[in-house]
């Protein structure tokens, strides 16, 4: 086992996805790709200062996909024996043999793959022993039920520390690949008693533990926001403007991202479809896609498929300036790959440098949500309606929490609507978004 803590080293992986490439190559697969992965770390939860669960994972694979014609096959194995090898690709030329061959299938245009890349610094391997694990998860909760002598009950803390490496490989020469890691802090508790129990949570997450928010502030928030969650109450029907948190404000990203990625194109559902080069959002808004930088989620060098990734604007001034789009959607779209195969990348929405509380000042009189609920979103009309609490504001103030709301609107009048963008991102997730301010939005209630 390699210092990393890995079982396989790095030059194996290199080693297996080459044989892969060779073996379907040999057995008549016109164009094939592999990609040969490693994973491994371990969870540890307590409630009420008390071990609840402890995991251990360590995972491996091969998954490989062969094209014969224009026809595509895939199958996987976890058995990294050259016997186990051969009968997987056997089994994905079987299946690619008997599928109906597709024009918008194939691999990548060579052009556009990733020949040479810099080391993003996303690998940060943290040598914790699941003991030091529990005793950071109780240290935790204690923050959590030292916030106040409301906080009633525990749903748990956790720490996790996981890592992975690959090897992607396919028949146009491409090899490459990189060890990553994520490292996690979480605390949940509830406030009150009886029908008046109100539940909050919290948490963080980095590349390297070191950057992590101390278990004890991670606990503390947690059991502050439930504290303040207390005498949460319905508000009357009104149409006021709404702050989105910027936890929950990286929903609204995410509905964006899906309505412009080539699936939900191609297909024709989304109500973003034939928007480029059109105002999609607010002028303050721009997206940007920035692969490259270092040691954040969603960084990487490469996409799925190994084509390389690019520092882009996705959306300029609210002007739609690219989709999200892999090779296979790309080709349905008469378009090129964008280097998403596998999702977007680091992307990061801005609009404006106000903070949190300038942006309370700013709405004045409105909703501020903190937490929602369902799935109301139909991607085909932009409709939105979903389940939310919060907080009343007034006059620039937050007056007591809110909770048995539905928050409507329109995704495409929201995003038009957006006044501004907070300067509040988290950096634990591959997007980051601040507080998003909407000028408008309709609040059915009491």
């Amino acid at each position: 086992m390699s210092d990393s803590g890995f079982s396989f080293s790095h030059d194996r992986l290199r080693e297996i996805a080459t044989r892969v490439v060779d073996l379907a190559r040999a057995r008549g697969a016109d164009a094939c790709e592999t990609e040969v992965s490693e994973g491994i770390g371990h969870t540890s939860s307590v409630r009420k200062s008390e071990v609840d669960t402890i995991e251990y994972n360590r995972d491996k694979g091969v998954g490989i996909t062969v094209y014969v014609g224009q026809s595509r096959g895939h199958a996987s194995t976890s058995d990294f024996g050259e016997a186990a090898l051969a009968s997987t690709v056997e089994a994905a030329l079987s299946i690619a043999r008997y599928t109906a061959p597709d024009p918008a299938a194939g691999l990548p245009e060579a052009a556009l793959l990733a020949r040479d890349w810099p080391d993003l610094d996303l690998f940060h391997p943290w040598p914790i022993e699941v003991a030091q694990s529990i005793e950071l998860a109780r240290r935790c909760e204690q923050a959590a039920y030292d916030a106040g002598p409301q906080i009633s009950n525990s749903e748990g803390a956790s720490v996790s520390t996981q890592q992975a490496h690959f090897v992607l490989a396919n028949s146009l020469g491409f090899l490459g690949g990189y060890a990553s890691s994520r490292h996690s802090v979480s605390c949940s508790v509830i406030a009150g008693e009886g029908d008046a129990m109100q539940r909050e949570f919290w948490y963080d997450s980095r590349r390297d533990a070191a950057d992590l928010d101390s278990v004890e502030a991670i606990g503390r928030r947690a059991g502050e926001r439930a504290l303040q969650r207390l005498g949460a109450r319905k508000i009357a029907t009104c149409e006021v403007p709404v702050l989105f948190e910027a936890p929950v404000a990286l929903t609204l990203l995410g509905n964006f991202t899906h309505a412009v990625s080539g699936g939900a194109l191609y297909r024709k559902s989304s109500f973003l479809l034939d928007s480029l080069g059109q105002q999609v959002f607010s002028p303050v808004v721009s997206i940007s896609e920035r692969p490259h930088e270092r040691k954040v989620f969603g960084s990487a060098p490469f996409d799925s498929e190994g084509v390389a990734t690019h520092t882009r604007d996705v959306v300029a001034d609210g002007m739609l300036q690219g989709y999200f789009l892999s090779s296979y959607t790309a080709r349905k779209l008469g378009m090129h790959s964008t280097g998403n195969a596998g999702g977007s990348r680091h992307l990061v929405m801005t609009g404006g440098d106000e903070d949190f509380d300038a942006l309370l000042r700013r709405m004045g009189r409105g909703l501020l949500v903190t937490e929602l609920l369902g799935q109301g979103v139909n991607y085909v009309t932009g409709d939105y309606s979903r389940g939310a609490a919060g907080y009343w504001v007034e006059n620039g103030q937050i007056q007591h929490a809110v909770e048995e709301v539905t928050i409507a609107g329109n995704l495409r009048e929201m995003f038009r609507n957006i006044v501004a963008v907070g300067n509040d991102a988290l950096p634990r997730s591959a997007k980051r978004c601040g507080s998003v301010l909407i000028e408008r939005m309709k609040i059915a209630g009491s």
